[in-house]
C-alpha cells in the first residue's frame, strides 16, 4: 500500500450553514462513499480529515457537535481521523508523518471545498513530492462573493449578484489550475470503473 485517499472536511458543519442550499453537490457524501469503498477494496489507506475552529461559536466549533463526518460516512477500524485548524491538511496535523511512516507516496483528494481546503492540500502535497490525483466530481463547493461585496447579505442576494462566482466556475477554475501542474484530474468513474 503506497496510496491514500484523503477525505477532506466532508462534515456536518457545512450542512448547518445557510449556503449549503447552494452547494455544488448536496450528495457529495455518496461520491465520497464510492471512493472510500474502492480505496478499501484496493487495500489503500483512507484518511478522514475534519476542520475545526475551536472557540469560534460557529458550526466549526467542536464544542457545538458538528465537527463530525456527514451522516452516512464512517471511518473503519484503523482509518485515521485527523482534525486540522488550517486550510490545508498538513500544516496543523501529523498527516505528513503518518504518510511517511506508512510509505505512502500517492494521494487521492476528495472533499469540501474544491478550491479551498482540497486545492490547498493538493498544491502542498505536490510541493512535498507526492503524486496527487484530484477527483473533481468528489469535491464540492459554494458560490464565492466578489471581494467588494457588502458583508451580511442573504444567500439570495449573493446568488443574484453577477460578480459572484458560480460553483461551476469555481470547479472549472480549480481543474484548470491544478491539472498537470499539481495533480492529475480524474472522476469517480475513471478511478472506480463504475
Amino acid at each position: 500500500m503506497n496510496k491514500a485517499l484523503l477525505v477532506i472536511d466532508v462534515q456536518e458543519s457545512f450542512r448547518r450553514q445557510e449556503n449549503w442550499a447552494a452547494v455544488s453537490d448536496p450528495d457529495i457524501a455518496a461520491r465520497v462513499d464510492e471512493l472510500v469503498a474502492h480505496a478499501r477494496s484496493e487495500g489503500d489507506l483512507v484518511i478522514w480529515i475534519l476542520h475545526a475552529e475551536p472557540g469560534s461559536r460557529t458550526a466549526f466549533d467542536p464544542a457545538l457537535g458538528q465537527v463530525r463526518l456527514i451522516d452516512g460516512l464512517a471511518a473503519a477500524e484503523g482509518e485515521p481521523v485527523i482534525t486540522k485548524t488550517s486550510h490545508n491538511a498538513f500544516t496543523t496535523t501529523n498527516l505528513q508523518q503518518l504518510l511517511t511512516e506508512r510509505g505512502i507516496r500517492e494521494l487521492v483528494i476528495s472533499g469540501i471545498r474544491t478550491e479551498q481546503c482540497c486545492e490547498t492540500t493538493t498544491r502542498l502535497a505536490a510541493d512535498l513530492g507526492y503524486g496527487v490525483t484530484f477527483v473533481i466530481d468528489a469535491t464540492a463547493t459554494h458560490p464565492i462573493e466578489h471581494r467588494d461585496a457588502p458583508a451580511g447579505r442573504s444567500l439570495a442576494e449573493i446568488l443574484a449578484d453577477p460578480r459572484t462566482l458560480s460553483t461551476d466556475e469555481i470547479i472549472a477554475r480549480t481543474e484548470y489550475a491544478l491539472s498537470v501542474r499539481f495533480a492529475r484530474i480524474a472522476t469517480v468513474k475513471e478511478l472506480t470503473g463504475s
